[in-house]
């Protein structure tokens, strides 16, 4: 079943056809008009209520086609699919935000159904399609500590009683800063920052003062109290290929670059900068966690599930049920290849290369943009035929983790 998926039109989406979103979306969907300024931000392939996919045949919701023949489609007499796969192009930094665990989102939808729009978890997998910049969970307490230690305008920020805690190598030091910096009043944040700004005039940015970031951060939010995460949080770079999962309560913030993203099915963020929109700073403290790990620790790790019958194929596999994810990266000579279907479906999304699935009796064209709801009555196992193109094929496959 070909699906159409949503596009979302966020302000820090890339603009135009440079956004690689808007060039997926408009390779599967010929009509689509891309407009040169307009960003295109996220393209949702799933049936989430905020965004439900489109069924190509007839122009129904994914999520209607699976109520209509629950059994067929994910093996289950009632029910959603557990996962949500999208593609993000980033343009502007995302906000420095929070996922709630499960019961701290149905508390949350409970209490403010506007804001929190399901009651849902919302752990999240990214893959980076391009160099992909993002900010991960918090430093090692002694890189912190260093940062504070090279900037005074930080030193005024935070106060004496800050400092001490953090020469005194106390475990609490990081929480107390983080809290004092997310509360300090907006004057004596612009002032912090305005001082930054000078200190980085002339001065080489590096990857060492992070000055090429905080510079860019500056440029886009001005003195939001989120540019100054960077100091705390994590800076990765992430080549094509790796990838990052944010747990429950993970600090983090994407910053730049094209990514797959696989998570379970749900829309809730907890904000606090880097953003215009609402930012709920003390829900964010309060279920923030402050494991302080070094950046090499937030890489996530592939596995070859099937290494005889599935060589290239590199699945992550989070310690939740909602989902999972595959990568097909098929070499140049590979012509034949065997897909795996789970028993509840699957959603695939092709990013490059051609070819051909094979599926009861029927071929179905596999090219950039493609998206293909495989489902549970499609069988465990799926033919691919790859032609000869000029670049390698490349697929994401989403599913739950139940069954992988």
């Amino acid at each position: 079943m070909e699906i159409v998926g949503s596009v979302k039109c966020y302000d820090w989406g890339k603009l135009g056809g440079q956004s690689f979103v808007a060039q997926l979306a408009q390779a599967n969907d010929k009509q689509l008009e891309v407009k040169v300024e307009s960003p295109y931000a996220e393209l949702w392939m799933g049936d989430h209520v905020n965004g439900p996919a489109t069924v190509k045949s007839d122009g129904k919701s994914l999520d209607e086609a699976i109520r209509a023949n629950p059994i067929g489609m994910i093996g289950l007499a009632d029910g959603r699919l557990p996962f949500l796969l999208k593609v993000l192009s980033i343009r502007k930094a995302l906000s420095v935000q929070v996922h709630p665990d499960k019961v701290e989102a149905e508390k949350l939808h409970q209490q403010f159904p506007d804001v929190y729009k399901d009651p849902n978890h919302k752990p999240e997998l990214a893959i980076a399609l391009t160099d992909f910049q993002a900010l991960c969970g918090f430093r090692p307490y002694e890189e912190i500590h260093g940062f504070l230690q090279e900037y005074t305008e930080l030193q005024e920020l935070l106060g004496e009683s800050v400092l001490a805690k953090f020469q005194t190598k106390d475990e609490s030091a990081v929480k107390i800063a983080y809290e004092r910096l997310m509360h300090s009043t907006p004057d004596n944040v612009k002032r912090c920052i305005d001082g930054i700004v000078k200190r980085m005039d002339g001065l080489e940015p590096t990857s060492n003062n992070l000055g090429h970031v905080f510079n860019r951060l500056y440029a886009d939010f001005g003195a939001d109290v989120g540019v100054l995460s960077i100091y705390f949080l994590n800076y990765l770079q992430l080549k094509p290929g790796r990838a990052i999962y944010l747990a429950a309560n993970v600090p983090h913030a994407y910053l730049d670059g094209d990514c797959v993203e696989c998570m379970a099915c749900s829309d809730n963020v907890v904000r606090a900068g880097l953003t215009p929109k609402f930012k709920d700073v003390d829900t964010l403290l309060r279920l923030v966690s402050y494991d302080c790990l070094p950046s090499e620790s937030m890489l996530f790790q592939p596995k070859l599930l099937q290494p005889k019958e599935e060589p290239y194929t590199r699945t992550f596999v989070p310690p939740v049920p909602d989902f999972a994810v595959s990568e097909l990266r098929l070499p140049s000579d590979v012509r034949e290849y065997s897909v795996s279907n789970p028993p509840n479906g699957s959603i695939l999304l092709v990013i490059s290369g051609k070819g051909s699935l094979l599926l009861s009796g029927s071929e179905i064209e596999m090219r950039m943009g493609k998206v293909v709801f495989l489902p549970s009555s499609a069988g465990r196992k799926l033919q691919l035929k790859v032609e000869d193109a000029n670049e390698p094929f490349l697929a994401f496959q989403a599913m739950s983790n139940q069954f992988v």
